[in-house]
Parts: structure tokens; sequence; C-alpha cells
């Protein structure tokens, strides 16, 4: 008979620790949830649930451009590494469709910039980053794969 107050105490003890809401509301995710109606301004640095909406949007392609060692440690699911400090980066992206969106992110936003701004020397247009880079995606609960 004592085992019933204890199961009933273990147990609000776990709705406590887990809270009310549900993990998966917090996250963000590039294969679910919603997908932005239209495509982001040029150049533009998106918080991590606008970037996720807008790298759902056809015709884009999610562009990793950290080292292939940070790739490996974990991407954004569906990812391509271009690593933008490479010698050959250049050669590359020579060979990135320009009529399509890139959705370009690296560990903090820095290197995403550079990668952009070299992107748009080679005639792409439509590309925007992920402002914080990975390490906001993370943050703010966005899944990360590692195959």
């Amino acid at each position: 008979m004592k085992l019933v107050p204890l199961a009933a105490a273990l147990v609000a003890v776990a709705t406590l620790a887990t809270g009310c809401s549900s993990p998966a509301a917090s996250s963000v995710s590039v294969t679910a949830g919603p997908t932005a109606a239209s495509a982001p301004a040029a150049g533009s640095s998106l918080p991590a649930a606008e970037f996720a909406a807008a790298a759902k949007r056809a015709n884009t392609v999610l562009l990793d451009v950290r080292t292939p060692a940070e790739f490996a440690s974990g991407h954004l699911a569906g990812a391509v590494n271009l690593d933008v400090e490479s010698a050959d980066f250049a050669t590359q992206a020579g060979t990135l469709d320009p009529a399509k969106s890139y959705a370009v992110y690296c560990r903090s936003g820095n290197r995403s910039k550079v990668a952009m701004t070299a992107l748009q020397q080679l005639g792409i247009s439509s590309l925007y980053d992920l402002s914080g880079g990975i390490g906001a995606w993370q943050s703010a609960g966005g899944e990360i794969v590692t195959n």
C-alpha cells in the first residue's frame, strides 16, 4: 500500500520535470512543419524558424559551408556540404545551378555571409542565410543529423 503514494509522487515529479508543452512544439525542422509562402529577400539573414520554412520551398538547396569535419559532426537534414574555406570553393560553387535558391548556413553566421558574397559574384542571386548559424538552429531546438 505504501507503493501507491510513492508511485503517484513519482508521476507528479515527472510531469513537473517535463513540463506541459511538447518538445516538438518548440523545435524547428527542414523536413517537417510549415513551408514559407514566398521566397525571402535575397541576401537576408533569417532566424531559425523562418529559415526552416524558407528552406522547404521548391528548388531550394540547403548549403552547409562549414568544413567536412564540422559537417560530419552534425548538419541539417538534406544539406550539401561546400566548404567556403577550401581552395576549390569557387570551382565547386561554379557548378551550382543559378536558377535555384540557396539556404546557406555555417557555425555562427560569418562564413555563410562570405559564401553568399562569393556566390553572388558567380551569378547566384536567390540566397539567404541562417542568422546565428547552426548554433542558433540548435538553440531553437532544430534537428541535426550525422549521416
